[in-house]
């Protein structure tokens, strides 16, 4: 399934049915009267949240929503059926805005969460409704109400416990691959990833969260350079950041900066959640050149970042029990007691 996290769509409610003009007829009955029912209402336009779904694709292929109108009045006092809702089902996390894409209409977070977006119209009135001591035979019905109408924008943003963020080609698929039983793309190329991703790490009984990763950042990404601004949106529930720096690159002091920087940018909420920064690759150069990066790194960065390998294994259960231990997951409690074992930890 293809992912898509922005859509537009149109959305109309169902006008009400018209009322009815209508008089009784019936043997031996001189007088009748009024007896025109009143239209019925139109149907609703609602979003729910369900499960099972992690894209908008099916609002590429399909834009325009229309409720039902109501059923019009009948004789004998008979009011007109109430036209069907409509509901667009979204994937939890998403975001619903008016056309000008900053008002903000609904923030689905929670399964089964629904919100009314279009009210239907309601029904006009029968010539009953208008029968008076000085009208005792109306000749007049009311229309039916018409429906409301507007373009909307969804957009999803993904909710994971903890989120991925790194320079382009940091090796952010790699660890959610050796991690989780995700399969994401992996290459030897920026830019690998072009969709963010979910994946599950189940390091035992009471101790899972869902991880997510994201494509690469690039300078300017807060400002919309890369489609940046858009994928920031997708950790921005995150409740805790994993910082994957690139250790064979030259200057891993800027590469930090330049995350840092976007983050404080985008918004200063999510640059102040937790963040455990890792050098990645260390598999790639000797020990020595690794500690030269780490003391590089030391310059920019105040507290200890984490060696981590996401081909071979090394280190990474301690930066998943790190992250553990953010969320408070009890499973910290098993790193301490013993951190170094089994570096070649996989989810398989």
């Amino acid at each position: 399934m293809k992912f898509l996290d922005q859509a537009k769509v149109y959305i109309k409610s169902g006008g009400g049915g018209s009322g009815c003009v209508s008089f009784r007829r019936e043997k031996y009955v001189e007088y009748g009267g009024p007896d025109g029912g009143d239209g019925g209402r139109g149907g609703d336009v609602w979003a729910e949240a369900v499960e099972g779904l992690n894209t908008l694709i099916d609002y590429r292929y399909q834009q325009h929503f229309k409720a039902k109108r109501g059923g019009h009045g009948m004789g004998k006092q008979r009011t007109g059926a109430k036209g069907d809702d409509i509901t667009l089902k979204l994937p939890v996390g998403t975001q619903i805005f008016e056309e000008d894409q900053e008002t903000l209409i609904a923030d689905l977070t929670e399964v089964g969460q629904r919100v009314l977006l279009a009210q239907g119209g309601n029904g006009g009135w029968g010539n009953l409704r208008f029968k008076s001591s000085t009208n005792q035979a109306p000749r007049r019905a009311n229309p039916g109400e018409d429906g409301e109408e507007a373009w909307i924008w969804l957009r999803l943003k993904l909710i994971a416990d903890a989120g991925l963020i790194g320079l382009p080609n940091a090796g952010k698929s790699t660890f959610l691959a050796a991690v989780t039983a995700a399969n994401p793309k992996i290459a030897d190329y920026p830019f690998t990833t072009l969709h963010p991703g979910l994946g599950v790490v189940d390091l035992g009984p009471g101790t899972r969260f869902v991880l997510a990763d994201i494509p690469g950042l690039i300078e300017g990404a807060a400002e919309g350079a890369g489609l940046g601004h858009r994928f920031l949106g997708h950790v921005e529930r995150c409740k805790v950041l994993l910082h994957l720096i690139d250790c064979t690159q030259d200057d891993v002091a800027g590469a930090y900066r330049t995350i840092r920087g976007e983050l404080e940018a985008y918004d200063d909420e999510l640059a102040s959640r937790p963040e455990i920064v890792c050098l990645n690759k260390i598999d790639a150069l000797t020990p020595e050149l690794v500690e030269d990066q780490a003391k590089q790194l030391a310059k920019v960065y105040k507290g200890k970042p984490l060696l981590i390998s996401g081909v071979t294994g090394q280190g990474v259960k301690t930066a998943l029990y790190e992250i553990a231990r953010h969320l408070g997951i009890q499973a910290e409690l098993e790193a301490e007691a013993n951190p170094d074992a089994d570096d070649n930890w996989s989810p398989l």
